[in-house]
């Protein structure tokens, strides 16, 4: 399993591992971004990676949005090519809850 537009399409893996997937269409939400991009925010590190990029991945999900997040980077530009670039921009996260158990 890659984390990477091409490693998602092997669906079954990800399941078996217990990993869900958008059921929307990335590359269509990405081309529609591009395109006409409606929310950017400034820093791109762990909170907004988990925090408002998971509002933006409901949204999206829920069919309220179309368009992704347009992130720019002011303190460390070494974090778009060394952490979202590699992985398509994706992100997999995982939440430790108090009892030991997880939920993605």
């Amino acid at each position: 399993m890659k984390l990477t537009l091409e490693g998602l399409k092997n669906k079954e893996a990800w399941e078996a591992a217990g990993i869900s997937l958008p059921l929307y269409d990335i590359e269509t939400v990405v081309r529609e971004t591009k395109e006409s991009p409606v929310w950017v925010h400034f820093g791109a590190g762990n909170i907004f990676r988990i925090f408002i990029g998971g509002i933006a991945d409901t949204l999206i999900a829920q069919g309220e949005s179309t368009k992704g997040i347009t992130c720019v980077e002011t303190f460390d530009f070494d974090v778009i090519d060394k952490i979202y670039d590699p992985y398509d921009n994706l992100v997999l996260a995982v939440t430790l809850n108090a009892d030991g158990s997880t939920g993605r």
